[in-house]
């Protein structure tokens, strides 16, 4: 498999620095700080970019064992939250809630779940983030 890359430069301190993350494929570069990070302001950090590689990878995963267990999904559309918290060393992604409404004709409630549960376990991102909870919400939509 092909490594993927990323890259981010940072100039000055913490709260008066400022930075540029990119990826290697062009698709986003954005910038990022210390007000990005904890205060809201406009710009990326690096929980929301784990949110979206986390939303994508559920997704995608998802969509495999639908289709392989028999039932191929019309949409997945999938929202993650990453939750930053303070802890006594210093900062910790301690939780992930991952909310997915799918359209999947055929399926029952039961086996759409089952589904779900193994895409969440499965997904390379969450297997990478098993240091924080992750929750799922799976929605299948009628």
């Amino acid at each position: 498999m092909k490594k993927r890359n990323a890259s981010a430069r940072w100039k000055g301190t913490l709260k008066k620095g400022s930075g540029t993350i990119k990826i290697e494929s062009g698709a986003f570069e954005g910038p990022y700080s210390f007000a990005t990070r904890f205060e809201g302001a406009k710009g990326t950090n690096p929980e929301e970019l784990i949110a979206a590689a986390h939303a994508g990878c559920f997704s995608m995963a998802f969509s495999m064992l639908l289709e392989k267990a028999g039932y191929p999904p019309a949409e997945i559309q999938t929202q993650a939250s990453v939750t930053l918290d303070q802890v006594e060393e210093g900062f910790k992604i301690t939780h992930i809630l991952l909310q997915s409404e799918a359209e999947v004709p055929g399926i029952d409630e039961a086996e759409f779940q089952k589904q779900a549960e193994m895409a969440k376990k499965g997904c390379p991102v969450s297997q990478l983030l098993t240091g924080a909870s992750i929750d799922l919400v799976a929605v299948l939509k009628t």
